[in-house]
């Protein structure tokens, strides 16, 4: 069931979590349940990239334009993406701060939203981390998802390395973290720790 028996007493919901673990599925959960709308941080990168060019914003482009990043080690893939939730987290911050001072509910979810970005909104934001850290089951995730890409290992084992990194900066930012599986029930276990927050 997609239905709780009260709202959220909180503003903003941020579901973070790395490629493929499932987040994108309980953030439209979550957001249904609550009533409100589905923000994917993929589409303020997305304007951003289009806003800017390659010299502009070189670490942003760098992906598109630079044609060694596909030989990058897995830790280095994570390394650029946390370069890219810097580089964006302004941005980020001020659409949550926005939505607070216009008490316009959302949930927002991406691969570059960063469990600390609650830092300094106090109560009227909250975020959960959605962890898989199983990297056979990343991989089997992006199948089901992406059947035509074939087993993206390299993609999976990307995931898994970041899945650890959110996992660590969620336990310094106070922000839960709810395995991924089993797939029942986990929009429940999201909502349940949400709600247990105390900020």
């Amino acid at each position: 069931m997609d239905t709780a028996p009260a709202p959220p007493g909180w503003t903003v919901t941020l579901v973070c979590g790395a490629s493929g673990v499932g987040k994108s599925r309980v953030a439209a959960a979550l957001a249904r349940r609550y009533g409100v709308p589905l923000a994917e941080v993929d589409d303020l990168v997305t304007a951003v990239k289009a806003l800017t060019t390659p010299e502009q914003a070189p670490t942003l482009h760098r992906w598109d334009t630079d044609a060694s990043a596909r030989d990058w080690t897995a830790a280095r893939v994570v390394e650029h993406t946390i370069e890219v939730a810097h580089l964006l987290r302004p941005g980020i911050e001020a659409v949550v701060a926005d939505h607070v001072a216009a008490a316009a509910p959302v949930v927002m979810e991406g691969d570059y939203l960063l469990p600390d970005v609650v830092a300094g909104f106090d109560g009227d934001v909250r975020a959960v981390l959605v962890s898989e850290p199983d990297e056979a089951q990343i991989v089997a995730n992006l199948l089901a998802r992406e059947p035509a890409a074939a087993a993206q290992r390299a993609r999976a084992a990307v995931s898994a390395r970041f899945d650890a990194e959110l996992r660590a900066r969620a336990a310094c930012a106070g922000v839960p973290v709810v395995p991924a599986r089993p797939w029942p029930g986990n929009v429940e276990r999201a909502d349940a720790a949400l709600r247990q927050v105390t900020r």
